[in-house]
């Protein structure tokens, strides 16, 4: 018997490896004689990175950049010296998760530092970058990356905009002239785990700023600098990205990485499914684990657990999810080729005490799911 097991990370609980170990025990104990074969995953968001690093075998390399409020702050990324190919998560550098609650401002937050890690990446001598966007705390549509590239965003009176979105509204003048030559000629596939807009009711402010720190007023305030800068990068360019699916992802990143640095932006989990060679571990499963904090009816825009469901369905491999919560929808995903879902509480818990006992509690589903195996099999 073949079992992939495939999670993404529980958010603030597991990593993605923790959460593939914690199954694993689960099911050695009732299944010794079963070949299992953990395999992290990652959808674009905080954690894709040691997924593809566990993955493909990576170097792992550190870059001092700034955080998503300009701080100095150690971050990582991977290399693949065989293939010159960089991978770059965005959460590293810019990630909610390393913002205090208190300290969250959708308004000055800044991609600076993953402009900052490209810029590594490139010294490297990289050729191809995979950059995953998801996690962020920006909403700044690229900006301070742009910035950290080389490019000069100016006002009316010449002078560079401070970081962060809502100065965009006094963009004037648009400068390319002196970013990074080496961008020419490198191949950049970004990994998005949503398929919003830049724009609007479903776009990035509106959807995704309230969590960064924006009030109703600021989501109307960012929406409206968003809007002057795609207008800017619309003129300069040629072409207008601002309803691209996926435009949206990461406070406005997938904009930007399609608009400077002509990436092709597709399903996270889609891209780190290939770049781990996920077909070939399929090829011989008789059924697959997955799983995340909550499955509901958002997970069906390109998070994990229905890009694994999808892709195990085109190899007739039944797919399980191990959820931390099931939230409204969740059903939906038995559209989507997820075979069966079960939430890990075992009884009232606080999201304290759930977080504390995510690994013994993916352990005990998964022992409890090779018991469901062993009479389903007799």
């Amino acid at each position: 018997m073949n079992i992939v097991i495939a999670p993404d990370s529980f958010k603030d609980a597991l990593s993605a490896r923790d959460a593939a170990a914690a199954i694993a025990d689960g099911l050695r104990r009732e299944l010794p004689e079963a070949a299992l074969h953990p395999c992290p995953m990652g959808d674009g968001g905080e954690g894709t990175l040691d997924a593809l690093i566990a993955a493909t075998g990576a170097e792992r390399r550190e870059a001092r950049v700034q955080d998503a409020l300009g701080r100095p702050i150690t971050a990582a990324w991977g290399w693949l010296a065989d293939s010159r190919t960089a991978f770059i998560e965005l959460a590293e550098a810019s990630g909610l998760q390393q913002i205090a609650r208190d300290e969250r401002t959708a308004l000055h937050s800044t991609t600076h530092g993953v402009g900052e890690l490209i810029i590594a990446a490139l010294d490297a001598g990289a050729e191809t970058l995979l950059l995953t966007l998801g996690g962020s705390a920006t909403n700044d549509a690229g900006a301070g990356m742009l910035s950290a590239l080389g490019a000069r965003l100016l006002d009316a009176e010449g002078q560079p905009l401070p970081p962060g979105g809502s100065a965009l509204a006094d963009l004037a003048t648009l400068d390319l002239s002196a970013l990074d030559r080496r961008l020419a000629s490198l191949t950049v596939q970004t990994a998005v785990d949503v398929d919003n807009p830049l724009l609007g009711a479903k776009g990035a402010s509106a959807i995704f700023g309230p969590q960064k720190g924006a009030s109703p007023a600021e989501v109307a305030q960012l929406d409206h600098a968003l809007a002057h800068f795609a207008d800017h990068v619309a003129r300069q360019l040629g072409e207008d990205f601002r309803d691209l699916a996926g435009a949206g992802a990461a406070g406005g990143m997938g904009f930007a990485a399609r608009a400077f640095l002509g990436a092709s932006l597709r399903p996270g989990i889609e891209l780190v499914m290939d770049q781990v060679g996920f077909d070939r571990l399929l090829a011989d499963a008789d059924w697959v684990i997955t799983g995340e904090g909550q499955l509901d009816g958002q997970s069906l825009a390109g998070k994990t657990p229905i890009g694994i469901a999808r892709r195990a369905a085109r190899h007739g491999v039944p797919t399980v999810v191990l959820a931390g919560r099931l939230g409204d929808d969740w059903q939906a995903a038995f559209d989507h080729d997820v075979t069966a879902a079960f939430a890990l509480a075992d009884g009232p818990l606080s999201l304290d005490d759930a977080l504390a006992r995510c690994g013994e509690l993916l352990a005990d589903r998964a022992r409890t799911l090779a018991r469901l195996w062993q009479i389903g099999s007799a």
